[in-house]
């Protein structure tokens, strides 16, 4: 038991460190100092509720998109397309919701994701193209598509009746009551559950105390600062998919084959795994994601034009890349991704709070995707380096009546 204590404690602390939590670290850092920026100068509060819930459901269809890009990341691929394919599916709804009703225009625009994904996937795997010159090639005949359909023109739900059942699917909010205690009474039960740990692996509780000492003041001070924070439909959605790839990665036997397959195709295929079965299901799950968030799209504007969405596809990988998504497969968190979607985010709206020039804006974020991959590099290179290290430093076993090592694996070969 003490053994199993003392390796939860260390994955917990292995879990927080600055080269795995880091991109929250950065989130609290970045809102940190626009609470403060705008506070000096007499702006808008920046941690208002309305605040945070713009900024919340502003981010969450790319964060949607965030969460499927990283699937086909860690399978070892790549997808450029995703921003056409979600325009493609928004501009399938809205001229189909009017004859054929909102259900029936849904599945066709999510099958019509799901088809672009699997033409991406069979393509890459089958025959054998590298991911970012295919992508790269449906992008631009997904957006021919678009510019087809709509006719080089804004297309938009005329029917009375299909605006209201395409409004009904996003518009309004689930409130959410006291906030602060709810963080509050979760880093206590989260510190409890450290100390308990700490205690029977005979540690030192510091950490656990900390955390439920903090959750004690937090939960006192929310019927003082304490708010409903009212999260918008889209929100939910981002919650609820987030969750449910998250736990299926983490704990199923179809997340680990899929790590394994991005880390090194060659030894999962060998350890008998089907390497074109999970890279072209990581690409049809991307198609049926960037599907959906088309048809969210259309819902929210009611509306699309033929250059809709375009450039999108930039700002979901570098969500991903600032989560630690490494671009050469095998490693990356969902939940990361939606952090760097939040920190982009984040940052634009601290420039409109602060009033801040968007020249200003464009060269701060993408600084800030050039520094954050170069510190995910840097680290990567370090881990690699410890690890090669760290068994040559540790003494080889001698064998009782044999004497060196090379000596023993002589006999042994014998």
């Amino acid at each position: 038991m003490p053994r199993e204590t003392s390796t939860g404690r260390s994955r917990i602390a292995a879990a927080l460190r600055p080269g795995n939590a880091g991109v929250v670290y950065a989130l609290l850092l970045i809102v940190a100092i626009l609470t403060l920026l705008s506070t000096q100068l007499g702006r808008p509060p920046y941690l208002s509720p309305t605040n945070i819930i713009n900024i919340l459901d502003q981010s969450s269809l790319i964060a949607i998109l965030a969460v499927f890009t990283t699937v086909v990341l860690i399978s070892g691929n790549f997808d450029l397309s995703v921003a056409s394919v979600a325009a493609f599916s928004a501009a399938t709804v809205l001229s189909l919701v009017a004859p054929l009703g909102l259900p029936v225009a849904m599945a066709i625009a999510l099958g019509a994701g799901l088809v672009c994904g699997a033409v991406n996937g069979l393509i890459v795997q089958l025959v054998g193209i590298n991911a970012f010159i295919v992508t790269l090639g449906t992008m631009t005949a997904v957006r021919g598509l678009v510019l087809i359909l709509t006719d080089g023109r804004t297309i938009t739900a005329e029917d009375p009746e299909a605006q209201q059942s395409l409004i009904a699917l996003q518009a309004g909010y689930w409130t959410v009551p006291h906030v602060l205690g709810l963080l509050g009474a979760a880093a206590i039960v989260a510190g409890a559950v450290m100390v308990l740990l700490a205690r029977r692996s005979g540690g030192r509780p510091v950490a656990g105390a900390v955390t439920a000492a903090a959750g004690v003041v937090v939960l006192v001070l929310d019927p003082v600062l304490g708010f409903d924070l009212r999260l918008s439909k889209p929100t939910y959605y981002l919650i609820m998919i987030a969750a449910i790839t998250w736990a299926v990665l983490r704990y199923t036997v179809i997340g680990r084959r899929l790590y394994a397959v991005g880390a090194n195709a060659e030894a999962a295929r060998l350890s008998g795994i089907n390497v074109s079965r999970y890279k072209i299901g990581a690409f049809v799950l991307n198609g049926l994601g960037s599907g959906f968030v088309g048809v969210l799209f259309a819902a929210k504007l009611l509306a699309i034009n033929p250059t809709g969405l375009q450039g999108t596809e930039l700002t979901v990988l570098a969500a991903a890349i600032l989560g630690g998504t490494s671009l050469f497969g095998g490693l990356g968190s969902v939940l990361k991704s939606v952090v760097g979607a939040l920190i982009l985010f984040t940052l634009d709206n601290g420039f409109n709070v602060l009033n801040l020039g968007a020249n200003y804006q464009g060269v701060i974020v993408g600084t800030v995707v050039v520094v954050a991959a170069a510190i995910y590099t840097v680290a990567g290179r370090a881990r690699q380096v410890r690890r090669i290290r760290e068994p040559q430093s540790q003494p080889q076993p001698q064998h009782p009546q044999a004497g060196p090592p090379a000596e023993i694996e002589q006999e042994s070969l014998r």
